[in-house]
């Protein structure tokens, strides 16, 4: 294919902004599709956690490039940038202790800024943490948090300044033979729609191996905490306005994006509050809100970023880690489509063939 003129993103979440706002600006002729509100789905309903701590090599490099992104966008777009280190620890002997120390050295490998802590180091560091039963902890610190939809937001204001036509409360039909969404013909069309990716592909009768699987959140009042993740218990927290945000509530099975609950389950926030009451004794938690959202699974644990067909690409499937990588992930596809790229192999969707057998495992899954 020729380098395309026009292109289309259907999805206005953070990586279908970040993909128009890297298309405009390279000169493509840039149409957004949102079926709602910029960052009504997903990414308003994200965690809003940031980090290059990964231990694969390609994943460290996705998530490093999008912290620089994230970085250098933040005074411009005010979405609520503040650094906070990302702690994460288990309690147990083990396989979830074993790979804190083992992840921790591969992430050193790969020259990020992470350092193995002690039980008392990290009580030393973080005094409003209980450590006592800490087996293995790690400390990666080019981390921070952030206002996942005021992102997207101030993301889509600047790609309609670079020149793209963002058109929200708009669904968008794709249909072929020419490309085009919703009657207009496009020279190329970049699915970034999350968990409502696989039924838009479905159109032009494309399958995808993606699953959306529900999570939970809350806010409460609580103490100054690090952004941290208990690998044994299987929960996060991270400092937030309120207080603290805390979530995980996985179900690990497939649910209907357009009829799944998107308020939190009684259970979850009980079970929540009495983590976080154990891990932060002196917290006076009071829960001030909570709900669900969706993320998507893949087979492989490994998104679906790069093209499908002729002038269709994808961007979806990131196990829930797709707000804190988009700026790297948007500007990753828009330079695919413009072919200014290679694939990127791990990420290549037509490493599947869409009608795979899996069940649905979280980012925090082991492998």
């Amino acid at each position: 294919m020729e380098t395309p003129e026009t292109v289309a993103v259907v999805g206005g979440g953070a990586v279908g902004v970040t993909a128009a706002f890297d298309l405009a600006t390279r000169g493509a002729d840039v149409t957004l599709y949102e079926r709602d509100e910029i960052a009504a789905e997903s990414t308003g309903r994200a965690a809003g956690l940031l980090y290059d701590a990964y231990a694969e090599d390609v994943d460290a490099r996705i998530a490093e490039r999008a912290m620089e992104r994230f970085d250098a966008l933040a005074d411009e777009l005010e979405f609520g940038f503040e650094r906070a280190p990302y702690v994460w620890f288990a309690t147990e002997p083990g396989r979830a202790a074993d790979a804190v120390r083992a992840d921790a050295d591969r992430m050193r490998d790969h020259g990020l800024d992470v350092d193995a802590l002690s039980p008392g180091e990290l009580g030393r560091e973080y005094p409003a943490l209980r450590v006592d039963d800490i087996e293995a902890a790690a400390v990666a610190r080019n981390a921070a948090v952030a206002d996942t939809a005021a992102y997207a937001r101030g993301m889509a204001e600047k790609a309609c300044e670079a020149g793209a036509d963002v058109r929200t409360n708009t669904e968008a039909t794709l249909s072929r033979d020419p490309l085009r969404v919703n009657g207009v013909a496009y020279d190329a069309v970049v699915v970034a729609a999350g968990a409502h990716t696989k039924p838009v592909l479905a159109d032009v009768g494309v399958d995808v191996p993606l699953k959306p699987y529900r999570v939970q959140a809350l806010t409460a009042s609580g103490p100054d905490v690090p952004l941290f993740w208990d690998g044994t218990r299987d929960y996060y927290a991270r400092p937030h306005p309120t207080g603290l945000l805390a979530g995980d509530g996985t179900q690990r099975r497939e649910f209907d994006p357009d009829t799944y609950d998107r308020s939190a389950d009684d259970a979850f926030v009980d079970d929540t509050v009495d983590k976080l009451r154990y891990r932060v004794p002196d917290a006076d938690l009071s829960v001030d809100r909570a709900w669900a959202g969706l993320c998507v699974a893949t087979p492989d644990k490994n998104p679906l970023l790069g093209e499908l067909e002729d002038g269709i690409f994808v961007a979806a499937g990131w196990q829930g880690h797709g707000f804190m990588r988009s700026p790297a992930t948007g500007e990753a596809v828009a330079e695919l489509v413009l072919g200014d790229r290679e694939k990127i192999g791990p990420y290549d969707p037509t490493r599947f063939d869409g009608t795979e057998e899996f069940a649905v495992r979280a980012g925090s899954d082991p492998n």
